[in-house]
C-alpha cells in the first residue's frame, strides 16, 4: 500500500517496539486501520494520539496511545470537525491542569489564566482601546502568548509607532514588555526581534537609521543588459489581521500596497529595478471603507540571492512620517540621524473611528495616502550593490460626513538614488575652469572693442561692455557643462550594464536646471546685444560711376539750352539698397525646417522614450506598459543632441552643397556692388567697420548670417527652457518658430529704417 493517508486522517510513522496503541481501539471509538510496511506500522489515527513526552517535556521511556479526551494523559482534544486531535491551550494546560478552564480561573479571549495574576497593569490614555490593551498587555508578558502579542503591535501601529515616556499607551506598553524580556531568545540573531514579539522598532534610541540603511550592502547586482541581466525587485509580505493572527505570504505584485486600481502590467512595473514609479489618483471613500472593512497589517520583506544563489529574505525598514517620539515628529526632520525607523505597515484603519458598535460607520479613517519606496546605490558599485530599500509613508485622518461624496488622493512612488557628490564636485571644478577662461576671453574682447572705438580709458561704459561680452561667454560655459552633464546621464545610464549610475531625483535636477536658465538668460542678453548693435550700425553708400556724355538741357527764363553732365543713375543705389535689406536676415538653416525635423524625432519617431526615467533604450513603447515619468536632464540631453545634429547637418549642407551649387547670397550681394560699380561702406564701430567692394564676407558678422552659432543656441535653449518648464515638445515647438519670426520681423522693420536714415534712400523703393 503506497505511504499515503486517507482523508481526515493523521498518519504517524513510529518503530515497532515503541508502539503500544492496540491494532484495534475500543468499539466506542471509530476503527483505526493499521497496515506493516518493512517493519515500521504506519497507523491511521483517530481520536488517538502518541504521547512521547509527559507535562514537563521530559521524553518518556516508551510512548503511550492515549484518547484525545482532555484529560492530563494527552492534554488534547478533538478539533471542531472531530477528525483530529489538537493540543489545549497553554494557558490552560498551565492553570488549570486540564483543557476546561474552571472557576475561579478566568476564560478570556481564547486563554485561560489565574485570578491573581500580578502583572503592574496601567491605565491606557486611549479609552476606547484601554481594556483591549491592557488584556492584551496582560497576555503577552505573562504568558507570552503570541497572537496577543502581535494583536498589541497592530495597536501600536495603529497609533503610528507613537509612545511618549511619560505615558502607557500601547507602544509605550509594548516596548515595557521588549525591555522586561531581554532573557529571551532572539529571532535570526536580530536583537531588535524578540521571540514571541513583532519586530515593530530598529530600536527606541534616535540616530540608528543612518547605521540600518548604509552599513550593509545586498550581495545581489542588478543589471540593465546581457546574459545576467537582473532587473526584478522581489518583495514578499507577512499579513496579519488586527487580532494578530497571521494570514499568509504574499509577494507585493498585483498592487497590495497600492491603492489606486490598474492593470496588472502597470502595477508590477513598480518592481522593476532602475524604473522611477509614481502612481496618483482620487479614491471614494465609500470604495475604501468596503475594500478595507479592518486593516490588514504586513511586514515587507526583499527576497535576495546571493553569489551561491541560496535564497534569503531581508526586512524592508519603514520611515513612519506620523510617528510621534515624545510629542516631536521626529521623522519629518532632513536628517536621518534624528529618524526612528520602525517595521510594520497597514494601508486604510477603518476600525479605530467606529463609536460603540464596530459595525458601524466610522466617523474618521486613517488612510496611507502617500507611500513611497526608495532603493540607494552603494556608493562607486560596478556590480549594481544596493542598501536596503526603505519604506516612507504618510498617514491622513479623514473625517467622514457623507462617504458617498467624498474621496482622498493617495500617491505610490518608487526612486531610486545614489550619492551624486562626486559628479557635482566636478561640475563645479569645469564651471571654474572653463569660467576662468571666459574672463579671460571677455578681456579681449574688451580691449579689442576699446581699440575699435578708440578710447583708452576705462570708464562705466566699458566695464558694462565686459560685462556683456562676459554674459555671452558665460552663457557658453553653462552651454557646455549643462550638453556635457545631460549627455553622460543619457549614455551612461541607458547603455549600462551592470547597474553603476542612477539617475538624478527630481529635487537633485534642480541645480542642473538653474545652469540651463543661467545659459538661456545670459545667451539672450548677448543675442539682444547683437541684435542691438546690427539695428544701429552706419551704413553709407559710394557710387563710383562717373557721368557719361552730354545732354542739351533748357534753360528756364533765357529761352535756350545749355549742355550738361548726364547725371548719374540712382536706380543702381536703389537696387543695391534693397539687396541689403534682403540679407539681412539670411540664414545657414531654415528655421522651420530645423523646428518641424526635431519635432518629428522627438514625437513621431519616439526619441522622447530615452528621456524616460526607465532603463529601456527602445524607442517605441506598448500602449497596455506603465510609462515612467520623463527626467528633466535626459529630455534636455535629448531635446540638445537632436537640435544641435540637425543645425549642423544643415549648416554643411548649406555651406557644401546649397551655396555652391544652388544660391550663395552673400557672394552674390558682393559680385552686385563689383558689378554696379558701388561700395557699401559699414561703421560698426567709431573708428572700425568694413568696406565692401573687394573678395570679403568678414562683413557678414553684423547680419544674421555671421551669427549663426549664437543664433542656433539660443533657439535650442529657448526650445528646452520652455520644454522643461510644460513638459510639451509640440509646444516648445511652436514657441521657438514664433520668437524667430517675431524677432526676424524686428529685424527687418528696424533694420530697414536704420538703413533709410543713414543712406538717405527712400523708404517707399524698398521692399
Amino acid at each position: 500500500m503506497p505511504l499515503s493517508c486517507w482523508p481526515y486522517f493523521r498518519l504517524v510513522l513510529i518503530s515497532r517496539p515503541q508502539v503500544m496503541c492496540p491494532p484495534q481501539p475500543p468499539k466506542s471509538l471509530r476503527p483505526t486501520l493499521a497496515y506493516t510496511l518493512e517493519g515500521i506500522y504506519i497507523f491511521f489515527l483517530f481520536l488517538n494520539c502518541l504521547v512521547e513526552r509527559d507535562i514537563n517535556g521530559t521524553l518518556l521511556s516508551q510512548a503511550t496511545c492515549e484518547l484525545c479526551d482532555g484529560n492530563e494523559n494527552s492534554f488534547m482534544v478533538a478539533n471542531v470537525l472531530g477528525d483530529r486531535c489538537v493540543r489545549c491551550e497553554p494557558t490552560f494546560v498551565n492553570t488549570s491542569k486540564s483543557c476546561a478552564c474552571s472557576e475561579p480561573n478566568i476564560l478570556t479571549g481564547g486563554l485561560c489564566f489565574s485570578n491573581t495574576g500580578n502583572f503592574p497593569l496601567r491605565r491606557i490614555s486611549t479609552a476606547r482601546y484601554g481594556e483591549v490593551v491592557s488584556m492584551l498587555q496582560f497576555f503577552c508578558s505573562v504568558y507570552a502568548n503570541l497572537t496577543s502579542c502581535q494583536a498589541l503591535g497592530n495597536i501600536c501601529v495603529m497609533n503610528m509607532n507613537s509612545y511618549d515616556f511619560a505615558t502607557f499607551d500601547a507602544c509605550r506598553l509594548f516596548q515595557f514588555i521588549f525591555e522586561n524580556t531581554a532573557g529571551l531568545s532572539t529571532v535570526h540573531s536580530i536583537s531588535f526581534w524578540r521571540q514571541n514579539l513583532p519586530w515593530l522598532f530598529y530600536g527606541d534610541q534616535l540616530g540608528l537609521a543612518p547605521q540600518v540603511l548604509s552599513s550593509t550592502s545586498l550581495p545581489t547586482n542588478f543589471s540593465f543588459k546581457g546574459e545576467n541581466q537582473n532587473t526584478k525587485l522581489k518583495f514578499v509580505a507577512a499579513s496579519y489581521d488586527i487580532r494578530g493572527n497571521f494570514l499568509k505570504w504574499q509577494t507585493l505584485e498585483g498592487g497590495v500596497l497600492q491603492l489606486c486600481p490598474d492593470t496588472e502590467t502597470r502595477l508590477n512595473a513598480a518592481y522593476s529595478f532602475g524604473t522611477t514609479y509614481q502612481q496618483n489618483c482620487e479614491i471614494p471613500i465609500s470604495k475604501i471603507l468596503i475594500d478595507f472593512p479592518t486593516p490588514i497589517f504586513y511586514d515587507v520583506y526583499l527576497e535576495y540571492a546571493d553569489e551561491n544563489q541560496h535564497q534569503y529574505i531581508l526586512a524592508v525598514p519603514v520611515l513612519n512620517l506620523n510617528l510621534q517620539h515624545n510629542k516631536i515628529f521626529v521623522n519629518q526632520d532632513s536628517n536621518s540621524g534624528k529618524w526612528l525607523l520602525t517595521r510594520r505597515i497597514f494601508l486604510v484603519d477603518a476600525v479605530s473611528g467606529r463609536e460603540n458598535d464596530l459595525g458601524s460607520q466610522p466617523r474618521v479613517i486613517r488612510v496611507a495616502t502617500q507611500v513611497s519606496l526608495s532603493v540607494h546605490l552603494v556608493p562607486n558599485t560596478i556590480n549594481g550593490n544596493i542598501y536596503p530599500p526603505l519604506i516612507t509613508i504618510a498617514y491622513s485622518d479623514i473625517d467622514i460626513k457623507d462617504a458617498n461624496s467624498q474621496s482622498v488622493k493617495v500617491s505610490f512612488s518608487v526612486t531610486y538614488e545614489m550619492d551624486h557628490g562626486e559628479a557635482h564636485v566636478q561640475t563645479d571644478i569645469a564651471l571654474g575652469v572653463l569660467g576662468g577662461l571666459a574672463v579671460l576671453a571677455s578681456l579681449l574682447k574688451t580691449a579689442g572693442w576699446k581699440r575699435r572705438i578708440g578710447s583708452p580709458m576705462i570708464d562705466l561704459q566699458t566695464v558694462m561692455k565686459f560685462l556683456v561680452y562676459y554674459a555671452g561667454d558665460l552663457a557658453n560655459v553653462f552651454f557646455i557643462i549643462t550638453v556635457g552633464t545631460g549627455l553622460y546621464w543619457l549614455i551612461f545610464f541607458k547603455a549600462q550594464k551592470s547597474v553603476s549610475v542612477l539617475l538624478p531625483m527630481p529635487v537633485q535636477e534642480e541645480r542642473f536646471v538653474t545652469y540651463v536658465g543661467c545659459a538661456f538668460a545670459l545667451k539672450a542678453l548677448q543675442f539682444l546685444h547683437k541684435l542691438i548693435s546690427q539695428i544701429t550700425i552706419d551704413v553709407f553708400f559710394i557710387d563710383w560711376e562717373r557721368p557719361k556724355g552730354k545732354v542739351l538741357k533748357a534753360v528756364e527764363g533765357e529761352g535756350g539750352v545749355r549742355s550738361a553732365t548726364v547725371p548719374v543713375s540712382i536706380w543702381r543705389t536703389y537696387f543695391v539698397a534693397n539687396e541689403w535689406n534682403e540679407i539681412q536676415t539670411v540664414r545657414k538653416i531654415n528655421s522651420l525646417f530645423q523646428v518641424l525635423t526635431v519635432l518629428f524625432f522627438l514625437e513621431v519617431v519616439g526619441f522622447k522614450n530615452l528621456a524616460l526615467m526607465d532603463s529601456s533604450s527602445s524607442l517605441s513603447r506598448s500602449p497596455s506598459s506603465y510609462v515612467a515619468p520623463y527626467s528633466r536632464i535626459l529630455r534636455y540631453a535629448v531635446s540638445a543632441a537632436l537640435w544641435l545634429a540637425i543645425g549642423i547637418i544643415q549648416i554643411v549642407f548649406f555651406a557644401v552643397f546649397y551655396e555652391r551649387f544652388i544660391e550663395d547670397k552673400i557672394r552674390q550681394f558682393v559680385d552686385l556692388c563689383s558689378m554696379s560699380n558701388i561700395s557699401v561702406f559699414l561703421l560698426s564701430h567709431k573708428c572700425f567697420g568694413y568696406y565692401i567692394h573687394d573678395e570679403g564676407y568678414s562683413f557678414s558678422s553684423v547680419l544674421y548670417y555671421g551669427n549663426e552659432a549664437t543664433l542656433l543656441v539660443f533657439d535650442l535653449l529657448f526650445f528646452c527652457v520652455v520644454d522643461l518648464a510644460c513638459q510639451n515638445f509640440i509646444l516648445a515647438s511652436f514657441l521657438t518658430y514664433l520668437q524667430q519670426e517675431i524677432f526676424r520681423y524686428i529685424r527687418n522693420t528696424v533694420g530697414q529704417k536704420n538703413l533709410v536714415s543713414k543712406t538717405l534712400v527712400d523708404q517707399r523703393f524698398l521692399i
